[in-house]
């Protein structure tokens, strides 16, 4: 090994670009291979999200329609088939509460519960959510249990 074969170790550098703006005699001064003129080359420029080089971006040439109700609440559904499955399982045996349903992963603690009407329910179960429909209040009540709203 002599003073002109010496090497750094591999991988430990990573920057072997020529440093630019440095003056003429490196011959990337000047410009600092920027070219001329227009937004690239002066300093400070960032590309928008989306930006087309001026022409009308995507997202303002589509047409928009529709409405988005921001009042709108959305919630879980939880079907009486899910219900019975977790009588089968005894993992219930006479009433189903939020927190049960939250200890189950049916739902977050944050969440709003509607319970659905499909599927059979044979048991007799204490159901408390916020909402049911129609069909599932009937059946839960239909198998001698109660549907309470919170």
């Amino acid at each position: 090994m002599n003073l002109h074969n010496l090497q750094p170790a591999e991988g430990s550098t990573h920057n072997q670009n020529k440093r630019v703006g440095r003056g003429e005699g490196s011959g990337k001064g000047g410009t600092a291979a920027r070219g001329h003129k227009g937004a690239k080359s002066r300093s400070g420029y960032s590309k928008k999200i989306g930006f087309e080089g001026g022409q009308m971006p995507l997202q303002r040439r589509v047409p928009k329609f529709g409405f988005k109700n921001i009042n709108r609440v959305e919630y879980q559904g939880i079907n009486l088939d899910t219900i019975q499955a977790l009588v089968d399982a005894g993992v219930i045996s006479d009433s189903l509460d939020f927190a049960t349903i939250v200890e189950n992963r049916l739902a977050t603690k944050n969440e709003v519960v509607k319970i659905l009407g499909r599927g059979t329910l044979t048991a007799k179960v204490k159901v408390s959510a916020h909402k049911f429909t129609a069909t599932a209040k009937a059946a839960i009540e239909a198998a001698g249990g109660e549907a309470v709203s919170l």
